[in-house]
Order: C-alpha cells, then structure tokens, then sequence
C-alpha cells in the first residue's frame, strides 16, 4: 500500500522529490506550497537582472534536459518557464495545493500536517522548503522609520519607478551583483553600501545560435557533453576547496589571478579597486560571475560605502562615521535566513520534543536529511548541503532518490517508520565539522558559521561523493520499525 506522503515547497526540491516518489511507484502524494505557483526562489526573485550563475545545461533535472535554453547562463522568467512547463509535462502540478502554509508538524505514529487550509495526515514528510526562502533584513535602527520605498531583493517592488531615483543597495551578495547592474541606467544615484567585498570573476555567458538548437535537437549527446564538461569543471573547484587535493594551490591562485585582472581591467579608480579587494581567502564564500558588477560600480553617479550601517533614518542611511546618506528608495540585497532551517514551522517529534530543541547547539542531519526522534521526516536541501560549486540540483536528485528507496520500504510492508540511530547522526556530524575545520574552510573563520560557530549549511566535499553516499540506503544507520 502506497504510504501518504506530504511534499512541503514546490520548488526544484520538492518537484524533484515528487518526481522521484512517483517513479519509484509512491502515488498518494501531495505538495503543499504557500506561494500561488509553484517555482521557489524562481518565483519569488524578480529583480531586475535575475539570472543563475550555473550553466544551465547542468542547472536542469536530469530527467528533463532542455535543448532550447536561450543562453548558457538563463534568466530568472526562463528558469520559471523551465520548472513551471516540466512539473506540467511531468503530471506534477495536480498534486500541488498553492495557498497552503504549514505552521506545524507533529508526531503521534504518523505525522499530522497542520496548515493554513486545513490539516493532513501523512505517513511520511519531505521538507523541501530551500535555504534561500526566508529574505533577512538585519536589525538596523530605525528600520521602520524610511520615508520612502523599502523592499527586499525577494521582494522586488515592481511598482516603484525607480527612474531619477536616489537608490540605496544594502549588500552585495549574488542578488546585488545582478540587480545593481540591471538598475544602475535607471537611477539618478546609487549608493551601495558593501560590508565584505565578493570575489567576481569573468562570467562565460553566451546567446545559443540556432545551429546550436538544431544540435541539441537532433544529437541529444551534444547537450549532455556540455551538461558533463560543466560538471567536471565545478567538481575541480570543489576539489579545490577540500584543501586535500593537489590541484588545490594552483588551481585558487590561478583563479585569484583571473579575478584580480577582472578587477583591474573593468574598474579604472584605483581607490575603487581597493575598496572592492575581499578581506577573507578566496573559496570562503560562493564566487560570483558578472561581466556587469565592477563596470556599474565605476560610474560617476555611483557610491560604494565600505563604513558600517549604523542606523536607518526617514531621510536615508546614516553610516558609522556620522555621515547621512541621502537616498529615495532603500533595497535590501541582505540574503536570506540559510542557518534557520525548518524556522517558519513548529515541528514535534517522538513524545513532542521540538526540532528547534534537538538543534539548539545548530542544525544537523544524517546525510542533510534525517534527525533522530523525528522519524518519517526528511529535509531536502538540508543541513550541509550547500555547495560552493557546481549545481545544487544534482545533490537535490540524490536526496530524492534515497527518500524514494526509504518510502519505497514503507510502501513494501518491510518497514513502517524508519530514522537515523543517534550515534550514526552524530558521527556523521563530527565529519562534517572536522572536514569543515580544514583545508579552504579552516581559513573562513566565521563566514559560514552559524551564531554557534558551527558550519550548518556546506557540504565539504565533491558532489559526486555525496551522490555516492546516497546511492543506495544503508539500512544498517536507520532504525526501522
């Protein structure tokens, strides 16, 4: 008999997850999502700029290869289209329920599903609510205070014209560096205000050609060449930053000479330049790809402030050196809450312990995806899953594919509850922490750590490990009852 399963997100996770359920023969699924569509954080970001930074070729499911990708790197209305037209094609979107928000999960030998719509019984849970879900502002004075539009990154204000504007950019993470550029023509002034410089290199982009379509069309082969070089190519990064290989000098000073030329040949103000040097060792955070970023920061009507934030007031931003600066729209580019997994849900385990409790030293999971006293549960884009290369959809699929196998027992008769052994997850997690405390990661200090100093959100290896791993369950780490 086939389990009653609950998808929690429609995006690349849970539609993957539910495609992979439903091969493996599981049919009572249901995803519930709270947005009106499905999509994820290709829905929801809709800034001005908004692109991937991966091939697309390699940021597609593997089951649904796309021939007729515009351009190597795709933008964000192009990706929806991707994952809105394949959950269609693929008889997913039936199985979504839009407008449902779940606000609590709990235990009592099955799981109760409660939401905003109503409750649901499910033998076993998929949490696939992402990293990137829930935007940050940070808790600056006088937040509330701003006589003009504010709006988050995911938020994006569509609405407010910004032309002739005075805009503020709190941030420069992986969404400024596309949506600076994609305004700067726009605004009267920009001030962006930086507090660690990113590195950013030269991105490989390229418009397809209609040969290349025909290629793709008719040599299937062709896409999935350019699909495996991409891979191999985000696999030495990754190996690069393990810190155990010995690709790993060359390759980081390699790639810190590209970045370096990149600066210098795009930004002519040698002041600029300086400002814009990262203060922490290459491979601590993602590295961003732009051909735009350094251009926009070199205008005449931009402002790139390295000075703290120290207080938002009606009139703009006021900085650490007293100076206000005067602004008429303020965009937070701050990111999002990665480390505060499962946050927006109250979820109870066996005997009602909370999640929040059994990750009150920082989120964990066996292989990101299970927790001891929460049986049945599993995390999609769990804990130490991130990557600082490559494409997150391949470690998506391989958590798909081991929650498939684990529900495929269940729909067996062979098991009725399965969970991780408690010194099997805290094994695991040792690993992770002492894989993270070397190599690249031991000289990030507290870049990807949590308010625990632990590193809760990257994977340390190479992604074909971590789909080694998941291959094939063993049942020997699982309590099956």
């Amino acid at each position: 008999m086939s389990p009653r399963v609950v998808v929690i997100g429609a995006g690349f996770g849970g539609l993957g997850a539910a495609h992979a359920l439903r091969e493996a023969g599981i049919d009572d699924v249901t995803i519930l999502e709270r947005a009106d569509a499905v999509g994820g954080v290709w829905r929801d970001n809709t800034y001005p700029g908004a692109a991937c930074d991966v091939p697309s070729p390699l940021y597609s499911w593997s089951w649904a290869t796309n021939p007729d990708w515009s351009r190597r790197y795709s933008p964000q209305p192009e990706i929806l289209d991707y994952i809105q037209r394949t959950a269609a094609a693929d008889g997913l979107i039936d199985r979504v329920r839009t407008g449902t928000t779940v606000t609590r999960l709990t235990w009592d030998g099955s799981w109760r599903v409660a939401t905003t719509t109503g409750t649901y019984d499910a033998d076993l849970v998929v949490a696939a609510v992402g990293q990137l879900s829930e935007p940050v502002v940070p808790p600056i004075p006088g937040t509330d205070t701003f006589a003009g539009p504010t709006f988050h990154s995911a938020q994006w204000r569509h609405d407010v014209d910004l032309t002739g504007k005075r805009v503020a950019v709190i941030g420069t993470g992986a969404s400024a560096v596309q949506l600076v550029p994609g305004i700067v023509d726009d605004v009267a002034a920009m001030t962006v205000f930086q507090r660690s410089a990113p590195y950013v290199v030269l991105r490989p982009d390229r418009l397809y050609s209609r040969l290349h379509h025909r290629l793709f069309h008719r040599f299937p082969a062709a896409l999935g060449f350019e699909r495996r070089a991409t891979y191999e190519l985000t696999e030495l990064f990754n190996r690069a930053l393990e810190g155990t290989s010995r690709i790993t000098r060359p390759f980081m000073a390699a790639l810190r000479a590209v970045w370096r030329l990149h600066l210098r040949r795009q930004v002519r103000d040698p002041e600029l330049r300086r400002r814009l040097v990262p203060d922490y060792p290459l491979g601590c955070k993602r590295v961003l790809f732009s051909n735009d970023w350094y251009p926009a920061l070199d205008r005449d009507h931009v402002e790139v402030v390295t000075d703290r934030v120290s207080a938002i007031e009606p009139g703009g931003v006021r900085t650490a050196d007293g100076r206000l600066h005067e602004v008429d729209v303020l965009v937070w580019g701050t990111g999002f809450a990665a480390t505060d997994y499962l946050g927006t849900i109250d979820v109870r385990g066996v005997g009602g312990v909370p999640l929040r409790e059994a990750w009150a030293g920082g989120a964990r999971a066996h292989l990101g995806l299970t927790v001891p006293g929460f049986p049945n549960l599993f995390c999609v884009y769990g804990p130490n899953t991130n990557l600082g290369g490559s494409s997150i959809i391949q470690m998506l699929e391989a958590q798909a594919s081991w929650i498939a196998q684990v529900a495929r027992r269940i729909a067996t008769g062979e098991a009725r509850t399965v969970g991780v052994r408690r010194e099997v997850w805290e094994a695991y997690d040792a690993e992770m922490q002492s894989r993270l405390g070397s190599g690249i990661w031991s000289r990030c200090d507290s870049w990807y750590r949590d308010g625990g100093g632990r590193i809760t959100t990257n994977w340390p290896g190479q992604v074909a490990e971590y789909q080694r791993r998941l291959a094939s369950v063993d049942w020997s780490e699982l309590e099956v009852g």
